[in-house]
């Protein structure tokens, strides 16, 4: 397996870089992205370390980093044993579970890739990502299962490990939570995966058993070896696989505990932090804010697998005291507006990390009266593991500014022609630094689109720097849509609708939503004159995942275009309504 790999690039050139004056102080100008292999190995130091502490929470059930290490070595031996060559990929299809960090650390210290999987993706969306990644197994809480049997004939999936809600809870938990969700809640439709001609279905807890009696052969891992497909939207309407490397992994957890940690030294030495994780591990901001950055500092993980039970959420939350609290902007609104919210203990709340879409100063300074501790924003994307750039922790007024370039991390801004601007100047946010991926999966000419020559990775996004190096996102070069944190891109969504027999064309704009930052709206020409809004919804629901669905549909005649008939989506945003 070879990953598609960036142009080699020249060293950092001694370019200005106004953002080392205004670095907090105790941050290094660049971290030691060659201090670990591997991100395997950066794990298995994280997990000796901290052996004796909780690693993660979930439905009131602990589990420890020895524990971890016990289990996640159990897993990876017997996937070691079902065929599966160094390199292979491994999709994971789960929500905040304990069994996400077992399958995660498993198929890591195996020697596979994970490909994250969002559970909620439809079948289209998850045919693709397996058939793209050539996955080979795949590790699915049974919740979801039903949407992988309507596609696994068309893939290269030959293991299945059906993971059930209450598999890592205690002996008497366990299975009273499993006969909720099947039986009282009915939150398993039914499902059938076909067995043989090479393809196996087992039980998360027979394969951990198996495991028992095996013995994991440690693969030789280097910086240069994949360790994760993370699957982002695409511009020609299929979402391609962001390649990253061990290190890139490695350097973007170095680079944001380098970050964190004069703030952190504050704390007592002996003071095991809390971190809420409530956005999705299969997400690579919770992947790395969280999972990875939570095991190399030890701390314990709160997983919450249903953050839209706002009351539940804040029960889970309830006598614990919190440290780092990552989110999006919808989530620090809907926390803030459930009235128990406030009645949380926040005394001991340091960092408040908002990504994913931008934070607005209403909810910013909402969470600072309510909790006493700033939203500090920061920016990236799948491309670049994410984080690139991170506001002073200690920033209480909120600026609308994404932050500064991390420890090893440059940022130019740049015009259309590749030219670098003046500061102050508008033009396309580029990145470089350790934490960028390698490129698309399988996607030369993509990669290439998105790469400059020098190393510095095409963001799409418009910015400025000032001065100081602090840098504020003004408008998106591409037409993507951010909705709650995810990218949703126009063309996937066009491409989906114009399938409909009723329509004729269609374009799709993202408009403001107060809840989820932006929502989609589907502007739509019919070819059937009987076609109704509710048919359209009801299509949509079943061929999207529900972020991607339209909130709005307006249908109308015809639709703006250019002189060589480009369907003018910027004409469609100046639209009144």
């Amino acid at each position: 397996m070879t990953a598609v790999l960036a142009e080699d690039v020249p060293p950092a050139t001694s370019r200005a870089k106004p953002w080392l004056a205004s670095y907090p102080a105790g941050v290094p100008s660049q971290i030691d992205a060659g201090r670990y292999r591997s991100v395997v190995e950066l794990l298995d130091e994280a997990l000796r370390l901290h052996a004796h502490r909780d690693a993660a929470i979930c439905m009131g059930q602990r589990m420890r980093f020895d524990e971890l290490d016990r289990l996640s070595l159990q897993l990876g031996a017997w996937l070691q044993t079902q065929g599966l060559k160094r390199g292979d990929r491994v999709a994971l299809m789960m929500p905040n579970l304990l069994q996400y960090g077992v399958t995660l650390a498993a198929v890591l210290r195996a020697g596979f890739v994970v490909v994250n999987v969002n559970p909620l993706c439809t079948t289209r969306e998850l045919e693709h990502q397996l058939k793209d990644s050539g996955a080979r197994a795949i590790v699915v809480l049974e919740n979801f299962a039903h949407t992988l049997a309507q596609v696994i004939d068309t893939t290269d999936v030959h293991h299945v490990v059906l993971a059930s809600m209450g598999d890592l809870l205690n002996w008497w938990k366990g299975p009273l939570v499993n006969f909720a969700v099947r039986h009282v809640k009915k939150l398993v439709p039914e499902f059938r995966i076909k067995v043989g001609n090479g393809r196996t279905v087992v039980h998360f807890h027979e394969a951990l058993r198996h495991g028992e009696r095996l013995r994991l052969k440690k693969p030789t891992l280097g910086p240069d070896d994949v360790a994760f497909l993370q699957y982002t939207g695409g511009t020609t309407g299929l979402s391609k696989g962001a390649t990253l490397l061990h290190r890139n992994i490695v350097a973007n957890i170095l680079q944001v505990e380098a970050w964190f940690q004069p703030t952190l030294a504050k704390l007592p030495a002996d003071l095991q932090l809390t971190n809420v994780c409530a956005l999705p591990l299969y997400h690579i901001f919770a992947l790395t804010a969280c999972f990875m950055l939570g095991a190399r500092m030890g701390h314990l993980n709160i997983l919450v697998p249903n953050p839209r039970d706002i009351p539940g959420f804040v029960d889970t939350l309830r006598g614990h005291k919190l440290h780092i609290f990552p989110a999006v902007n919808t989530l620090f609104n809907a926390l803030l507006a459930e009235p128990a919210f406030a009645r949380l203990d926040f005394s001991e709340l340091v960092i408040s990390n908002g990504g994913g879409m931008a934070v607005q100063q209403a909810t910013a300074e909402k969470w600072l009266r309510v909790t006493g501790c700033p939203v500090v924003e920061g920016y990236g994307l799948s491309e670049t593991s994410p984080a690139a750039t991170i506001n002073p922790l200690d920033q209480h007024v909120f600026s609308g500014s994404i932050g500064l370039p991390i420890p090893g991390t440059e940022i130019t801004i740049r015009d259309d022609d590749g030219q670098d601007v003046p500061l102050g100047e508008r033009g396309e946010i580029c990145i470089r630094g350790p934490q960028v991926m390698a490129g698309y999966w399988r996607r030369p000419d993509e990669t290439a689109n998105a790469m400059h020559a020098d190393g510095f990775f095409k963001s799409g996004d418009i910015g400025v720097m000032d001065e100081r190096g602090f840098v504020r996102i003004v408008d998106r070069k591409k037409d993507m849509i951010l909705v709650s944190g995810f990218n949703v891109y126009p063309t996937e969504i066009e491409q989906v609708v114009s399938l409909h027999p009723g329509v004729r064309e269609c374009a799709a704009i993202g408009v403001p939503d107060a809840k989820s930052g932006e929502a989609v709206k589907l502007f739509v020409v019919k070819s059937d004159p009987a076609l109704a809004e509710e048919d359209l919804a009801s299509y949509c629901a079943q061929q999207m995942t529900a972020y991607k669905r339209p909130r709005f549909i307006e249908f109308c005649d015809d639709l703006p275009k250019s002189n060589v008939g480009k369907i003018l989506r910027r004409e469609l945003r100046t639209q009144p309504g």
